[in-house]
């Protein structure tokens, strides 16, 4: 069995998408509806923005997603047997298998991340990816600083990223420095994404939901918030609200699909993240990029 799994924010870069436009008249027709759904340009920031502008929250978002998912529409080869995504790759993934179209995956996505950036504003912080400590390490000691910082991404053996305010942020580095991690990495975002900073959000991001047509999956959609499978549209709406503020189970995703027959999993995104990181889940299992050359 197959598995499509969509990546998140973090994967954008100079450039991106520019190869698929050039290549093929339907990818500029998603390009055009890209453009005419958020009623501005993106498509020339996605070629010749700086790394400064694409490293924004509310574009970063949806260009992942367009280049994740354009990719699939002018391959036309979707034969997933379930699907996940990583954080913002989980609206990629519903797109893909056709429970929103590509026009509501546009706006839902811009939608989102308006409502996250709003919510960095409020509160000023960041995130840390810790490398090489065991999860209950890592949560024990976000535990006993003061001030608000979580484990926010379990997203493969030795890698957790923790999110909060910024001087929980340094504090915390320090203390798992001192308790054997290998390194503390600062992230280069704008805010604690998947943690209770990011509550403002919800209820914003809950708006865009009403203006999107929902329909039944193609395949199962395992959910970053539990790791679990689920083909109903009330679940997955509730599970994309409550991924705001809660941790990313990436591991879980990735173990649950192979335990429930998954072989081979496919990374459909700007650039490859999440193989590496199947490679350490998984280390039998095949993981490779989407090839979607015509």
């Amino acid at each position: 069995m197959k598995a499509y799994i969509f990546t998140g924010q973090g994967s954008q870069f100079q450039g991106m998408g520019k190869d698929l436009y050039d290549s093929s008249d339907l990818a500029k027709e998603y390009f055009d509806k890209a453009d005419d759904a958020l009623q501005f340009d993106i498509t020339k920031i996605m070629f010749e923005g700086s790394d400064d502008e694409l490293k924004r929250t509310e574009i970063a978002q949806p260009a992942i997603f367009i280049q994740s998912v354009v990719q699939i529409k002018i391959a036309r080869d979707f034969k997933a047997d379930m699907v996940a995504g990583h954080s913002l790759g989980e609206i990629s993934a519903l797109a893909a298998n056709r429970t929103i179209s590509f026009g509501g995956g546009v706006k839902l996505v811009y939608a989102r991340a308006k409502a996250m950036q709003m919510a960095c504003d409020i509160n000023p912080s960041t995130m840390a990816a810790i490398i090489g400590l065991e999860d209950e390490v890592v949560i024990n000691i976000c535990n006993k600083i003061d001030g608000t910082v979580v484990a926010a991404n379990f997203n493969c053996p030795g890698q957790i990223v923790i999110s909060g305010d910024i001087e929980a942020i340094n504090e915390a580095c320090i203390k798992l420095k001192e308790s054997g991690a290998r390194a503390t990495v600062k992230l280069n975002v704008s805010g604690a994404f998947h943690s209770p900073l990011m509550k403002p959000a919800v209820a914003e991001f809950a708006k865009a939901f009403d203006d999107i047509h929902w329909k039944e999956p193609l395949c199962p959609i395992y959910s970053n918030v539990d790791g679990f499978p689920t083909m109903d549209i009330e679940t997955i709406k509730s599970n994309l609200l409550k991924q705001i503020t809660a941790p990313v189970c990436w591991s879980k995703c990735i173990l649950q699909m192979a335990e429930e027959g998954a072989i081979e999993f496919i990374e459909v995104g700007a650039k490859p993240i999440l193989v590496p990181m199947n490679k350490k889940i998984l280390p039998k299992h095949t993981a490779r990029s989407f090839e979607w050359k015509l």
